[in-house]
């Protein structure tokens, strides 16, 4: 006889179908359950369509009553753009609703189990809870932190470095480390970088799934384009900069002066080149972006390592030697002691291609 576990992990194999279309909704999947049986699967698709309960009970029909049911999130109890999932439960008269994990929002936490239990439907929850929220660490985390979850991406040599002295950088990596970077761009809300790169490289900082290989973006769905997020302390923004043709470019300056066309700006405080960076994510948390994505040189991933605001490193290791004269992947000045270093907690390495990808959390101490 299966289990909760095995009809749950199916709901997360579902969700994970949303990985790059719901944001900045949580990715969530469902299925319904009668006699042992799966007889109605559903999963939020893009944000503003139907949530994944709802899509779930459509397939089922009038079969959906007395029939359990599986969704990696609790059922929202709230009108958005959507009416309640939790009612469309009720009005089905489900038997019971097992769910993954609470609503990460403190405000709403518990509401959509306590009004399916108010129904008389029994409810069951935390079943493969770890598992679920891995799907959404960037909307779990703005829900309770009140910033976005932000991953850099660093692409480097055997010794650590990303350029040479001259800031020459194409390519560290091989094409089939930078077709697998497409998959992180798309399922990230926005790409932050700094100008000393836009200056450096001109790079557009899109989604290409062209470039990803075959058959990974989901078939029919148009490519949603993340936020670009330009650390711009004094405002240096080249008006023919190639990321200013793409829409969504923000300027994150301290300087209150004219920017160029099809940018947007805000003004933060700064702390000599480097603006607030906790401000800023504060901003982009108001905005609803869940997870960051970092493309940027020594200085910014320096910074945002010094404020702690990196959660995740995905680090892509290609078998080369630049020397000690190429550029480093973090600036840090005045790190001096052992006692001040930061050890990485590897969760996955894998081959990609001749490359590496290392992914790693920081594991920040108090002498940092």
């Amino acid at each position: 006889m299966p289990t909760p576990e095995h009809f749950m992990a199916r709901a997360i194999q579902l969700a994970e179908r949303g990985l790059y279309t719901t944001d900045p909704n949580p990715r969530v999947g469902c299925v319904i359950v009668k006699d042992g049986q799966i007889i109605a699967e559903g999963w939020h698709m893009r944000a503003g369509e139907g949530h994944a309960e709802v899509n779930a009970l459509h397939e089922a029909g009038s079969n959906a009553a007395g029939a359990d049911c599986y969704v990696t999130l609790e059922p929202c109890s709230h009108f958005g753009r959507t009416p309640p999932c939790a009612d469309a439960l009720i009005n089905a008269k489900v038997k019971s609703v097992f769910v993954a994990m609470t609503d990460p929002n403190p405000v709403v936490s518990g509401a959509g189990v306590r009004r399916l239990q108010e129904a008389g439907i029994e409810v069951h929850t935390d079943i493969l809870a770890a598992q679920a929220e891995k799907l959404n660490p960037g909307f779990c985390q703005r829900m309770r932190m009140g910033r976005p979850y932000i991953r850099s991406k660093l692409a480097m040599s055997m010794d650590g470095r990303t350029a040479m002295a001259s800031g020459e950088s194409k390519w560290i990596t091989g094409q089939l480390a930078r077709a697998d970077v497409q998959k992180l761009r798309a399922r990230s809300s926005a790409i932050l970088t700094g100008i000393g790169t836009v200056l450096a490289d001109d790079p557009l900082l899109n989604v290409r799934p062209e470039q990803g290989g075959r058959d990974w973006y989901p078939a029919g769905q148009k490519v949603r384009q993340p936020l670009r997020v330009i650390v711009d302390g004094h405002l240096r923004m080249p008006a023919d900069a190639r990321i200013l043709e793409q829409e969504k470019v923000l300027l994150a300056t301290a300087v209150d002066k004219q920017a160029p066309k099809n940018t947007e700006t805000i003004v933060l405080p700064a702390d000599g080149d480097i603006i607030d960076l906790n401000a800023l994510m504060a901003v982009l948390a108001q905005r609803e972006i869940n997870e960051v994505m970092v493309e940027a040189g020594g200085v910014l991933n320096g910074a945002l390592l010094k404020s702690r605001l990196i959660d995740e490193l995905v680090i892509y290791m290609a078998p080369k030697i630049m020397g000690d004269m190429a550029r480093g992947v973090f600036h840090l000045p005045g790190m001096e002691t052992m006692a001040q270093n930061i050890s990485l907690h590897v969760t996955d390495m894998r081959a990609i291609g001749r490359d590496w990808r290392i992914t790693a959390i920081p594991e920040y101490n108090e002498d940092f």
